[in-house]
C-alpha cells in the first residue's frame, strides 16, 4: 500500500497536463488542416471528374485521380513537417532532423525512432500518433471514393473492349 502512495505522489501530473494541452491543441490543428486540405482536393476531383465523364475525357479522369493521390500524399508529408516544427518550436528536441524523424516515426505509427523527447514530454508521441492514425484513415476513405470514379471512367472507356473479350471468352469456352 505504501508503494502505491509513493508512486502516486511521484507521478508528474502538471507535466502530463501541459503535455496533453499542447498535444490536443496541435492534434486539433493537424486534423482541421487535413480535413480542409483533403476536402478541397476531393471536391475538385469530383467536379473535374463529372465534367470529364460528361465529355468522355476518360484519360483526364485518370490524370486527376493520380494528381489527387500525389496531393494527398504531400499533405501527410507536410503534416509531419508541421509536427517537427512544433517540436522544435517547443524546444523539446535538439536537432531538426531528429524532430523530423521522430515525428515521421510517430505519425506513421511505424515506431522506427526511439523516443528522444526531453523528460516531461514523453507522452507527446501519443498525440502525433493519433493525428497520423486519423489522417491516414481519413485519406484512405477519400481514396476509396475516388477509386469508384476512376473505375467508372475505366469501365466507360473500355466498355467495347470488355464486351468483345466477354463474348470471345464465352465463344472459346463453348
Amino acid at each position: 500500500m505504501n508503494n502505491i502512495i509513493t508512486a502516486y505522489s511521484e507521478f508528474p501530473f502538471l507535466l502530463l497536463v501541459r503535455d496533453s494541452a499542447w498535444g490536443i491543441v496541435f492534434l486539433i490543428f493537424i486534423l482541421v488542416f487535413h480535413g480542409s486540405a483533403i476536402n478541397h482536393v476531393y471536391m475538385r476531383f469530383e467536379r473535374l471528374t463529372r465534367n470529364n465523364l460528361a465529355k468522355q475525357q476518360y484519360n483526364r479522369v485518370f490524370f486527376h485521380f493520380y494528381a489527387a493521390f500525389v496531393f494527398l500524399a504531400m499533405f501527410h508529408l507536410l503534416e509531419i513537417l508541421f509536427w517537427s516544427f512544433f517540436i522544435i518550436g517547443l524546444g523539446i528536441m535538439k536537432t531538426p532532423i531528429d524532430a523530423l524523424l521522430f515525428a515521421g516515426s510517430c505519425y506513421t505509427t511505424v515506431g522506427f525512432e526511439s523516443d528522444t523527447l526531453l523528460d516531461g514530454w514523453k507522452s507527446f508521441a501519443f498525440f502525433i500518433s493519433l493525428s497520423g492514425l486519423f489522417s491516414l484513415a481519413w485519406t484512405t476513405s477519400v481514396m476509396i471514393g475516388m477509386t469508384t470514379a476512376y473505375k467508372n471512367a475505366w469501365d466507360q472507356k473500355y466498355r467495347h473492349t470488355s464486351v468483345y473479350l466477354t463474348k470471345s471468352s464465352v465463344f472459346c469456352n463453348e
